[in-house]
């Protein structure tokens, strides 16, 4: 059975833009994707914490070094820029993962440029 941890979240980006007329996704500067360790495509939750909403979509890959972040489609109505989202990913650990999983956490400032990196602490205090 495996059961399910945070992998790594963006925490507190800025929305620079939302476009209703794309088919969808959240579009995330390729310097934060890297630092969080997200490849395009890959699911993501994204906790909007100036209006309580939330939602779940794919990344997609946005320019180095722009700062951006871009919610698409239907989840546009959600947003709008200048709130500040949690983007978050999750993966399923068998017990025997769980003791050594440290989720990389990326920390931006207003402009969604990195001001640190930070492995979190293990589950080690956790019993399976």
């Amino acid at each position: 059975m495996t059961r399910t941890f945070l992998r790594c979240k963006i925490h507190r980006a800025t929305v620079t833009e939302a476009n209703v007329d794309y088919e969808g996704s959240i579009t995330i500067d390729r310097d934060l994707l890297d630092a969080a360790g997200l490849l395009p495509y890959e699911k993501v939750e994204i906790y909007n914490v100036t209006r309580g909403t939330r939602f779940e979509t794919y990344a997609i890959e946005g320019k180095a070094g722009y700062g951006e972040i871009c919610v698409n489609g239907a989840a546009a109505r959600l947003v709008e820029v200048g709130d500040l989202v949690i983007i978050a990913c999750y993966c399923a650990l068998e017990p025997c993962e769980i003791e050594g999983h440290r989720p990389t956490l990326v920390f931006v400032d207003r402009e969604n440029r990195i001001k640190s990196v930070k492995q979190a602490e293990t589950a080690s205090t956790i019993s399976v």
